[in-house]
């Protein structure tokens, strides 16, 4: 028997869930809201609202039309903001631009995507010049200027700030299909050149309505309301900031916008403008705590989601040691990207943060609507006892249907009708997920499977160590051995030896869950880690040092 389809009143509002039916709520209950730039710049919700219809009339001045992609090159800014709304709310396409990549893969990318017009902030006038010749698509080019910029290389239809002086804020956004695609961006895989990942605008509602009920729903530890400022710690151009900020928005919350991300200048902010929501890669979170400025201002009211590698529990104590609300989300760009938050019972709150920091360092509990399963070959769900692997695969309504222009790869990723994380886990009996390793990442030791996280986990505890990363090497007994390489804190460098870190960590290993061969364990003291464009650690470059597998 078909489905009854409801019967439709002609005069009924369909309602589509498209992106500028998430500025309703805060035009109407906190239109004087602020949104600040760099403590600098200020101007309210009602201004916000004007200033996207001035850059939707401005880009249709350029000549900007539905299905036309719109690229923004900048740092975290109320510009981009505006961006996330007025190019999407027109039908146009937003490309959000890894600034960080280098120039030649930014050329891939913006050919790739076939960008019509680019929004660029002058600090890169220089990347603009070593690839303006052999952009194919891209007609016109706009300057946005914090400070006087030097000569452009291209003819420019203008600066920002004074082309919406002079455009109207009265642009009639259109209502269309709520399936228009709405936004692209590259992610950076292990091979080959930069995949486009793209979503849609009822995806990206769906995505804000979960994430700020998953979030809004959480009794105390890790609960986003009304009264929070947010600061986005994850670049805009990567996965829309994680999407927060379009749930600061539909919230109508305070916000205050970076620009390039400097220790120090995210602390002042966070103290001066009373910050108290964010969010970061252990990267990140590493370079605030051993700023000395953290030692010295109030951090008890802070609220950080944590994701895009794992946090450990040494890292995890040491934000509750200043009292900041540190805690793991879970997802990846093709999944928009919000899975999962490691979001504590009440009960658990009143645990030392020994017991604290393993639950806020786990994957967490998905969001609302999202189908998350850890399964073997066949697809075959694994049980929740908290100890059988398998990959990580999900479903939900903001899940990327393929990648830009690549069949193939797109077929890979949903084999099976599901989405395919290349990440293995377990669930325990509550139904919180365990991340225990990427699938390309797991060391085969003596022909058992090694965790890298869970060495990094260990290894981290000692107390000299600042950072860790985990790798396989090549080993002609074992096939593969493990080698954490490891940066000091500055007062224990020339204090302690590799072999004490090793020492340490193999008793450790060997008292705990971790596979026996983890105690074969080597150590590499080394200055830096490499990391990638968007903060997490190369653990490919670090393989390539030492030779194919």
């Amino acid at each position: 028997m078909p489905v009854r389809l409801i019967e439709r009143t002609p005069d009924a509002y369909a309602y589509p869930l498209l992106i500028k039916q998430l500025l309703h709520t805060p035009l109407a209950v906190a239109p004087d809201q602020e949104i600040t730039y760099m403590g600098g710049r200020r101007h309210s919700y009602r201004e916000l609202r004007q200033r996207i219809g001035r850059l939707a009339s401005m880009l249709a001045g350029l000549g900007v039309e539905a299905g036309d992609t719109v690229a923004m090159m900048d740092w975290d800014s109320h510009r981009y903001l505006e961006c996330f709304f007025a190019v999407p709310m027109m039908g146009a396409i937003l490309q959000t631009v890894n600034v960080r990549l280098t120039p030649e893969q930014i050329l891939y990318t913006l050919n790739h995507a076939r960008a019509d017009v680019v929004l660029v902030n002058a600090e890169f006038l220089p990347i603009l010049a070593a690839i303006a010749p052999r952009l194919e698509t891209v007609k016109r080019f706009v300057l946005i200027e914090d400070a006087p910029a030097a000569v452009a290389p291209v003819d420019l239809a203008g600066e920002y700030e004074a082309l919406l002086a002079a455009a109207s804020p009265d642009y009639d956004f259109p209502d269309f299909d709520e399936n228009a695609q709405a936004t692209t961006f590259y992610t950076t895989g292990t091979t080959g050149l930069p995949k486009g990942v793209y979503f849609s605008h009822r995806q990206l509602v769906m995505h804000t309505l979960a994430t700020a009920a998953a979030l809004g729903s959480a009794p105390a530890q890790g609960r986003l309301h009304r009264d929070d400022v947010y600061m986005p710690i994850t670049p805009m151009f990567h996965v829309h900031a994680w999407g927060l900020p379009y749930v600061a928005t539909m919230l109508g919350l305070k916000q205050v916008y970076p620009g390039r991300y400097v220790p120090e200048t995210l602390l002042k902010l966070v103290r001066d403008e009373g910050v108290t929501f964010s969010h970061c890669v252990p990267t990140i979170l590493h370079m605030l705590l051993v700023h000395p400025l953290s030692k010295v201002i109030d951090l008890s009211r802070w609220k950080l989601i944590i994701g895009g590698s794992a946090m450990s529990q040494a890292q995890a104590r040491a934000a509750l040691a200043r009292g900041i609300d540190a805690f793991t989300g879970y997802g990846m760009s093709e999944t928009c990207p919000i899975l999962s938050l490691a979001q504590l019972p009440t009960a658990a709150l009143a645990d030392g943060p020994e017991a604290q920091a393993a639950l806020r360092a786990k994957t967490g509990i998905p969001l609302p609507l999202v189908d998350m399963r850890v399964v073997n070959e066949v697809l075959e769900e694994q049980p929740h006892d908290g100890q059988t692997v398998g990959e990580v695969v999900v479903r939900s309504p903001w899940l990327t249907q393929g990648y830009l222009h690549d069949p193939a790869a797109s077929e890979a990723l949903w084999q099976g009708g599901v989405l395919h994380t290349g990440d293995i886990g377990h669930v325990d009996a509550a139904g919180w997920l365990q991340i225990t390793d990427r699938m390309k990442d797991v060391i085969k030791t003596g022909g058992e499977w090694t965790s890298s996280l869970q060495i990094e986990d260990v290894v981290a505890q000692h107390p000299a160590v600042a950072e860790v990363a985990v790798i396989g090497v090549p080993d002609e007994k074992w096939g593969e051995r493990p080698l954490a390489r490891v940066t000091l804190k500055p007062e224990h460098v020339g204090q302690v030896s590799e072999h004490e870190i090793r020492n340490f960590s193999a008793r450790l290993i060997e008292s705990t869950g971790v596979s026996r061969y983890g105690v074969l364990l080597q150590v590499q003291f080394v200055d830096v880690l490499p990391r990638t464009s968007v903060g997490k650690l190369n653990k490919r470059a670090m393989r390539e040092e030492h030779g194919p597998h």
